[in-house]
């Protein structure tokens, strides 16, 4: 029996790029901090502030890049259209901060500092996976194809983090 797809789209684009896109960033920065093996809780803080200070620089990157690759629409520009582009960056930022919770949590001693990078990979692998879930279910796929290309997202989503790690 075949399922009946969402009658509309219930989440924007722009929210799935931030969200996959975040994660992904999220991944590849806790793979690298952890390249060097640091684990104590004073360091786990300094990665979680250094994780979303990251996230809101990039995000500001791709909204400036949105903004500078619009000129030469026909649109309105000028401030407010400039603030929008940039404040629909939030989906990025958002996506980082079970990592950055994980880390601040370890850094405040609430677990253990040791080892939670490979949470937050587990943790984010499951994100990447429920994202290309949802996509694939709000364009009508059934659940088995959106089963599978969840896990192919989960799978891409995590060389794209140890092609990040092997580079560094």
């Amino acid at each position: 029996m075949a399922t009946r797809p969402f009658q509309r789209p219930v989440i924007a684009p722009h929210v799935l790029f931030g969200g996959v896109y975040g994660t992904v960033l999220a991944s590849s920065m806790v793979a690298a901090l952890t390249q060097y093996g640091e684990t104590a809780r004073a360091e786990r803080l300094y990665d979680a502030k250094w994780l979303l200070v990251t996230a809101a620089a990039s995000a500001l990157a791709h909204g400036y890049a949105h903004l500078v690759a619009r000129r030469g629409d026909r649109a309105h520009h000028g401030i407010r259209p400039a603030v929008r582009a940039l404040l629909q960056e939030w989906p990025l930022i958002v996506a980082t901060l079970p990592t950055a919770l994980l880390l601040f949590g370890a850094g405040l001693g609430w677990w253990a500092s040791r080892g939670i990078e490979y949470v937050a990979f587990a943790i984010n692998t499951v994100l990447l996976f429920g994202w290309g879930l949802f996509a694939s279910r709000v364009v009508g796929r059934t659940w088995r194809s959106a089963l599978a290309v969840g896990a192919g997202d989960a799978g891409l989503g995590m060389a794209v983090v140890v092609a990040n790690a092997l580079i560094k």
